[in-house]
């Protein structure tokens, strides 16, 4: 059979751009949201930054498949529902961004006072955090070795409030995506990590936008890095213990959790 054709509101000034999905009929709205949550999914774990339209499109067109797949309804994928899925790439890194800023400051121990001597602080633990990325090792003090690298406690603590903060989350629905957890995905926590650090770099916090201009570059050397790591250490598959960790753990603190993760509940 020929995929159902959308039914969509009239919209007065005629323009796509105004279009939302409540201006959908029911089982398109339906089928939208699982294809925005697998989408979600697929920019987080495939290709936080898409290099070209081509390849953004076609994670669109997949997540869609998906959403067909499971509701057993064939919808056609019309150029405004694209447009409508799109929209949440830069959507969700904002989200991540926005999670991360809570998090980085009390985890690594910023002082939010303004006075002389917080900010010579702050603009030295800056530095110190982000020369040779100390602030993915597990340990990290300055002037002293370095160890646990990515294995930074602040990386779970990250995976856990952004998919598996309850039952009905991304990383607990969809978690063949998150399992083990991808390198893509470690990438991106990283660079979102080290955007939040860029924010006190003068010792003053600072908005700065996790824009794709800005970070997409930083996301590319953390990645670089990973597979390097891993290339190195093949043999023992590290990172690949890593990655199992990561998952496994959330999982683990999702199931013995019975509310909402908290950066508390879900540090050891």
């Amino acid at each position: 059979d020929a995929p159902m054709m959308p039914k969509m509101q009239k919209i007065k000034d005629g323009t796509a751009q105004r279009q939302k999905a409540r201006d959908f009929d029911d089982i398109t709205r339906e089928v939208l949201n699982i294809a925005i949550s697998v989408f979600r999914c697929l920019i987080c774990t495939k290709a936080p930054f898409p290099e070209t339209t081509l390849v953004e499109s076609q994670l669109a067109k997949d997540s869609w498949r998906e959403a067909c797949q499971q509701t057993n309804i064939e919808v056609k994928l019309t150029l405004p529902l694209m447009s409508l899925i799109l929209k949440r790439t830069s959507h969700v890194r904002g989200e991540l961004k926005t999670k991360l800023r809570s998090l980085v400051g009390p985890f690594f121990g910023f002082r939010a006072r303004d006075s002389r001597e917080g900010i010579k602080w702050n603009w030295d633990l800056a530095e110190n955090l982000k020369e040779g990325s100390r602030f993915a090792y597990a340990v990290w003090p300055q002037n002293c070795s370095i160890s646990g690298i990515y294995k930074s406690e602040l990386l779970q603590v990250a995976i856990n409030e952004m998919w598996f903060a309850n039952r009905n989350d991304e990383g607990v629905v969809y978690h063949k995506y998150f399992n083990p957890m991808p390198t893509t995905t470690m990438a991106l926590l990283l660079a979102v990590i080290e955007c939040c650090i860029d924010e006190w770099a003068t010792g003053i916090k600072a908005d700065i936008k996790f824009t794709a201009a800005a970070y997409a570059t930083v996301y590319n050397d953390h990645l670089i890095s990973l597979h390097a790591f891993d290339e190195h250490t093949v043999a023992y598959d590290l990172l690949g213990q890593i990655q199992q960790t990561l998952h496994d753990n959330a999982r683990y603190v999702l199931h013995h959790t019975s509310s909402t993760l908290t950066v508390t509940g879900s540090r050891n």
